[in-house]
């Protein structure tokens, strides 16, 4: 009989359950956190936001034209802190859907699993979807846009059924 596994996640913690019948009660294997989710900003952060390159320098415009005061003012280059492209938060949930995808994709090369049931919160689905390995898709079963990380072992199923029903309605 085919094993399914079943992964509830979010941005700081993700557990592992197997399913081997319906009628059989599922089985935590392994329950993981996120540490980097758990810090505060001043621990992640160890840097100050910094200027723009371009900013009060001539460098990295392109040309040599006049003084950069003179440079930016036409060209429109403000003077504003730099914005990253992922804040560090964002950064360690990208890591953490990394692991667990790895994590999977090793699993299922294993032949430990054959099906697999996703519950996530909607910020964390997007992330980890977007990190699966093409070969974990192609067996994901279902997928719920909910946060069942606390939910108790032995309501699990019950939660994951009630909610395929209201899907279904």
């Amino acid at each position: 009989m085919p094993t399914t596994w079943i992964i509830t996640a979010n941005a700081g913690r993700a557990r592992f359950f197997s399913e081997d019948g319906a009628g059989e009660p599922l089985r935590e294997l392994e329950d993981m956190v996120n540490n980097g989710a758990r810090l505060r900003d001043q621990e992640i952060n160890t840097d100050r936001v910094g200027i723009l390159a371009a900013g009060k320098s001539g460098h990295a415009i392109g040309g040599a034209q006049g003084s950069p005061a003179q440079h930016n003012a036409p060209a429109g280059a403000p003077n504003s802190q730099y914005e990253p492209n992922q804040t560090p938060a964002e950064h360690e949930t990208e890591l953490f859907a990394k692991d667990l995808s790895q994590y999977l994709l090793k699993a299922q090369q294993e032949g430990r699993y054959q099906h697999l049931v996703i519950s996530a919160s909607p910020q964390f689905l997007g992330t980890l979807r977007s990190n699966l390995d093409s070969h974990v898709k192609a067996v994901i079963k279902q997928e719920f846009n909910k946060d069942y990380t606390q939910v108790p072992v032995h309501q699990l199923r019950e939660q994951l059924q009630a909610a395929q029903a209201k899907s279904a309605e």
